[in-house]
C-alpha cells in the first residue's frame, strides 16, 4: 500500500522502479509475498537484496514478510522453530520461547552472533525501530520568536550544522543561533566538528540578540567552569611586557658605572661652536696656562641722576607751554 513518494526513498529503489512497483500492484493486485517483487520489471537480485528488508507485507503467506527479518535469514528462523517444535506464527512475539534459544548453535560461516541477536530482537518485538533512541530538546514555551530572547537565557537546542567557524543551533525560534568556535568550550578548539556534531542536543546561553538582523549569538563556554591557568598567549605577552617595564634597566640601575662616558657625551650648549671658529683661535701657551686668573669684579649698576632744579608747579608748566606755542597760527 506504500505510495510512490515513499517507495522511492527505500534503499535500492529509484523513481523509475517505484513507479513500476505501483503499476504492477494496480494491475495484478496486492503482493502476497516478498518474492513477488522479483516479478516487477527492472527489479533485479541486487535491488531485491537491498530493499527486501524494508518492504513488509502484512497478511502474506509467510509471517516473516511482515517483520524486518531479511529473506536471507529465513532458513535460520526455520531452524529455530524446528528446534523448539513450534510453527513460525507461534514463535513470533513469544518472548519466553525466543529467550530460551541458544544462539551459538545457529552460528555458521555466513551468520554471526551480531546478526542472530538482531533476528532475536525482531522476533520478540516485530516492527521495532532499530535506531538508537532519538534525543529531543525541550524548548521553552515562552520563547517562540527572536524577539522573545533575552541575554542570559539558558536554553536547550539541537545542532543543525557545523562549520569551520562554529555551530548552528535550533533553539525553537525558527532561526538558528550561532555558537562561535571561541564559545564552544573553555579550552582551545581547533576543529568545531570534534566538539559537537549534527543532531546533538546541547545547552547554550544567549549572549547576544539582534532582532533587526535576526542574529542570535550563543555560548556553551559560558555554562562551563572557568579553567585556571589557561590564559591566552596575548594575555601572557601583555603581562610579561608589564613585568619588563617594572624592572629597571641596567643603565638606570647603576648610573655611576661609566661616569667618564657620560661626562664626555654631555657637552654644554654654549661651548658648541663651529669648527672654523675653533680652529682660528690660537692655542694658549704653557706660560699663559700657568698664570693664575685674576678675579674680575662684577660691573656696578649706575644710579639714576637726580636733577638739582626744583620741580615746576602745574601753573608754571601751562605758562611755559603757552609761551612755546604762542607764535604758531
Amino acid at each position: 500500500t506504500a505510495s510512490f513518494e515513499l517507495l522511492r526513498c527505500v534503499s535500492g529503489v529509484n523513481q523509475r522502479l517505484a513507479k513500476e512497483i505501483v503499476t504492477h500492484r494496480h494491475q495484478r493486485g496486492k503482493f502476497s509475498s516478498r518474492s513477488q517483487l522479483l516479478q516487477v520489471p527492472g527489479f533485479g537480485d541486487k535491488s531485491y537484496e537491498q530493499a527486501a528488508g524494508f518492504l513488509r507485507i502484512k497478511g502474506g503467506e509467510n509471517p516473516l514478510d511482515a517483520t524486518a527479518v531479511h529473506p536471507e535469514s529465513y532458513p535460520i528462523v526455520e531452524r529455530m522453530t524446528q528446534s523448539l517444535g513450534l510453527t513460525m506464527a507461534e514463535l513470533i512475539e513469544n518472548r519466553r520461547m525466543v529467550e530460551s534459544l541458544d544462539l551459538k548453535q545457529f552460528c555458521d560461516e555466513k551468520v554471526g552472533l551480531y546478526t542472530l541477536n538482531d533476528v532475536k530482537q525482531e522476533l520478540i518485538k516485530p516492527g521495532r525501530d532499530p535506531r538508537d533512541r532519538f534525543a529531543v530538546p525541550t524548548f521553552r514555551e515562552d520563547v517562540k520568536e527572536v524577539g522573545d530572547l533575552k541575554e542570559g537565557m539558558v536554553l536547550e537546542g539541537t545542532v543543525t550544522n557545523v562549520t569551520n567557524f562554529g555551530a548552528f543551533v535550533d533553539i525553537g525560534v525558527h532561526q538558528d543561533g550561532l555558537v562561535h568556535v571561541s564559545e564552544l568550550s573553555n579550552h582551545f578548539v581547533k576543529d568545531p566538528r570534534k566538539a559537537v556534531h549534527v543532531g546533538e542536543v546541547i545547552k547554550v546561553k544567549v549572549i547576544g540578540v539582534d532582532v533587526a538582523m535576526k542574529r542570535i549569538s550563543l555560548s556553551m563556554k559560558a555554562l562551563l567552569p572557568i579553567v585556571k591557568g589557561t590564559r591566552s598567549g596575548k594575555t601572557q605577552r601583555s603581562a610579561q611586557h608589564k613585568h619588563d617595564q617594572k624592572q629597571p634597566k641596567a643603565s638606570e640601575a647603576s648610573p655611576s658605572s661609566k661616569p667618564a662616558a657620560v661626562a664626555k657625551a654631555v657637552v654644554p650648549t654654549k661651548d658648541r661652536q663651529p669648527a672654523r671658529a675653533r680652529q682660528s683661535k690660537p692655542k694658549p701657551t704653557a706660560t699663559a696656562q700657568a698664570q693664575p686668573k685674576k678675579d674680575i669684579p662684577p660691573p656696578q649698576k649706575k644710579k639714576p641722576e637726580v636733577s638739582s632744579q626744583p620741580a615746576l608747579s602745574m601753573a608754571d608748566k601751562i605758562r611755559l607751554l603757552q609761551e612755546k606755542f604762542s607764535g604758531i597760527r
